[in-house]
């Protein structure tokens, strides 16, 4: 059923709740108790199933969000993912808020790549070129935390980039494991068994330290679990209601609420550099997206030329 206008309410919705989820997770890094990566992983997948669970029943899915035929593809996605996760929560707890947000625009780029290696699609040189200026745009994100220097700051900054990149890769990795199961799975089936194997692999990290959070943070990181449920659910309804070339790039709302978030709750200003290369990040994105829907238009009216 086309409805443009709730698609795109729903994936701002989505947006929005994954950011303000980022910000939580960022919130319990900081300070007090420091709560580790590997632990704000488990709560965010564990306390996501409970959300998941109760939208399979409330569309009557259940039956087919648990059914799986490739289990262990499940199992590799969920690797990729969980490392995403480990990776991208450990790098918000190092970076601005806004400069983590920015890098992880690397991910999409980076599926084009990956894709044409891994699946062998045929990326043209228009495409090619984009995804160039993309992460030359990552690159001007990053140009300021890889001066490596002396100071405890420097390193931290430097180790804090590498991860937020480290976690845009996987995250890249996840895509397209998801590609090669979306023939075969259901998308609640790839949503919930996700949340199930990240919650699994996260628990392997408690030998290197999980810390016992008081109240409030407890509470923060559940509400990471519930937040990610919610926002996958947005997610996987606003590509129901319109074309993904038209919702896709309301994923870039996310970094005017990173800056805001950033200035408001954590006191960190965007650095015009920071901006200028997220800049050339979300350009080249929007002009993939905009490019591959004049190619999907083109090849329906050469598929109707042909129906007889």
């Amino acid at each position: 059923m086309d409805s443009p206008i709730r698609g795109i309410i729903l994936k701002c919705m989505s947006v929005t709740v994954f950011t303000v989820m980022a910000a939580l997770v960022k919130a319990t890094s900081e300070g007090g108790l420091g709560v580790p990566p590997g632990q704000q992983v488990f709560f965010r997948s564990f306390f996501a199933i409970p959300v998941i669970l109760l939208w399979l029943v409330w569309r009557g899915d259940l039956s087919v969000g648990l059914r799986t035929r490739r289990p262990m593809g499940h199992f590799y996605r969920g690797i990729a993912g969980t490392a995403a996760m480990g990776c991208n929560f450990w790098a918000l707890g190092l970076l601005a808020f806004p400069e983590a947000i920015a890098i992880g625009y690397a991910a999409p780029l980076l599926v084009v790549i990956f894709a044409a290696m891994f699946l062998g699609e045929n990326v043209r040189l228009f495409r090619l070129s984009m995804v160039a200026l993309g992460l030359s745009g990552v690159l001007i994100v990053l140009s300021p935390q890889l001066g490596l220097g002396d100071s405890a700051r420097d390193v931290t900054r430097t180790l804090g980039a590498v991860l937020a990149l480290s976690g845009a890769g996987c995250a890249a990795l996840a895509q397209i494991f998801i590609r090669r199961m979306v023939h075969e799975e259901q998308t609640s089936a790839i949503v919930f068994w996700f949340s199930v194997t990240s919650s699994l692999l996260a628990l392997t990290t408690l030998p290197f330290g999980w810390v016992m959070p008081d109240a409030q943070t407890a509470a923060l990181l559940v509400t990471t679990g519930i937040l990610g449920g919610l926002g996958q659910i947005f997610l996987t309804s606003a590509y129901r209601f319109g074309e993904a070339s038209l919702i896709a790039p309301f994923e870039y709302v996310s970094m005017l609420l990173s800056v805001a978030i950033g200035w408001v709750f954590f006191d960190e200003i965007a650095t015009p550099t920071m901006l200028a290369g997220a800049s050339l990040v979300i350009l080249a994105g929007i002009i993939i997206i905009w490019r591959e829907r004049q190619l999907g238009l083109e090849r329906d009216r050469q598929r109707k030329a042909m129906t007889p």
